[in-house]
C-alpha cells in the first residue's frame, strides 16, 4: 500500500470518528428504512399498495421521467423523476413492471427537499417504467416504455 493511501485512508476515518463521537453524525440518521413487503411484492398493484397504501395514481404533467427509449443494456438504464414543480413531495419511487420484483426504488423527502432523483436501474426486458410521486397526501405518476436490448435480470 503506498503511504500516501493510507495516510488518505486514515484521515478520512478518524474525520469519521470525531463525527460520531461529537454527535455530528449518528448512526439513526444514516440508516435506511426497509419496506419488506413493497420490495418483495411480485407485482405493480402490491409494491405501490405497500409503499403508499394504495394503488392508484394519477398521470400528471407535473411529474417528468426521463429515460432512454432504447436501453442497450438493461442492468444500467439511467432514469430520472423530476417532480420539483410540485408543492410538499414526500416521496418518490420508481417502478419497472415486468421485474420480477417491480419496485425498484423509493425515496423519502423531508421539509424544503426539492423533488428530483437520478439513477441506474435493472431491467430484465423490454417494459414500462413509471416514477410515482407523493405529494401533498395524493399519487401522481409518469410512464414511459423502455426498450432493452440486452436484459440486466437474468437475461
Amino acid at each position: 500500500m503506498k503511504r500516501r493511501s493510507f495516510l488518505k485512508a486514515t484521515l478520512a476515518t478518524g474525520a469519521a470518528t470525531v463525527a460520531v463521537s461529537a454527535g455530528l453524525l449518528t448512526p439513526t440518521a444514516v440508516l435506511a428504512s426497509w419496506n419488506k413487503k413493497a420490495f418483495e411484492a411480485k407485482s405493480v398493484d402490491e409494491a405501490m399498495t405497500g409503499i403508499f397504501g394504495s394503488a392508484n395514481a394519477t398521470a400528471s404533467a407535473d411529474v417528468k421521467l426521463v429515460a432512454p427509449a432504447i436501453a442497450e443494456n438493461g442492468a444500467v438504464t439511467p432514469v430520472s423523476v423530476d417532480a420539483s414543480g410540485m408543492k410538499g413531495v414526500e416521496s418518490i419511487a420508481i417502478v419497472a413492471t415486468k421485474n420480477p420484483t417491480p419496485l425498484v426504488c423509493e425515496y423519502k423527502f423531508s421539509g424544503g427537499a426539492q423533488g428530483f432523483v437520478s439513477t441506474r436501474i435493472r431491467m430484465g426486458s423490454t417494459q414500462n417504467v413509471m416514477g410515482v410521486v407523493k405529494a401533498g397526501g395524493k399519487l401522481y405518476k409518469a410512464e414511459q416504455e423502455v426498450r432493452v436490448t440486452i436484459g440486466g435480470c437474468g437475461g
